[in-house]
């Protein structure tokens, strides 16, 4: 049984789609296993100013990647590396044992996300 928190954002996700010039990407999991997350993220003056998902999976991995956007929007990029999934586990209304690993997937994917554009930063910090 999923809760409210997960219906709302698998019925309405939020932030579908990719970010085309996006600052940080990240993606775990793959479409063979089941469960895939893609995370585009926009910043400007170290606050992420947008993000989009794209998630293959069940009701739960969605709603996942569509509350991870949520939580991120507006923050700055520490205060987004501060996100937990146990925050993700939390704002989906308290997810069964067995679907806790898509709230971790998404504390990963954002991680990845962020080290994606810390990254490019450290490039063009070297190239100049």
């Amino acid at each position: 049984m999923h809760s409210p928190q997960v219906i709302e954002h698998y019925e309405h996700p939020r932030n579908v789609g990719t970010i085309v010039d996006a600052d940080g990407v990240g993606i775990v999991g793959a479409p063979a296993s089941g469960e895939m997350m893609k995370l585009t993220i926009k910043v400007s003056q170290e606050r992420v100013v947008d993000a989009k998902f794209k998630a293959f999976g069940c009701p739960t991995a969605i709603a996942a990647s569509s509350l991870i956007t949520e939580l991120i929007k507006d923050r700055t990029i520490q205060e987004a590396l501060k996100v937990t999934n146990q925050q993700v586990n939390e704002a989906l209304g308290g997810l069964p044992p067995d679907k806790a690993r898509y709230a971790e997937l998404a504390e990963k994917v954002l991680k990845t996300a962020i080290y994606n554009y810390i990254s490019h930063l450290n490039e063009e910090g070297e190239s100049k």
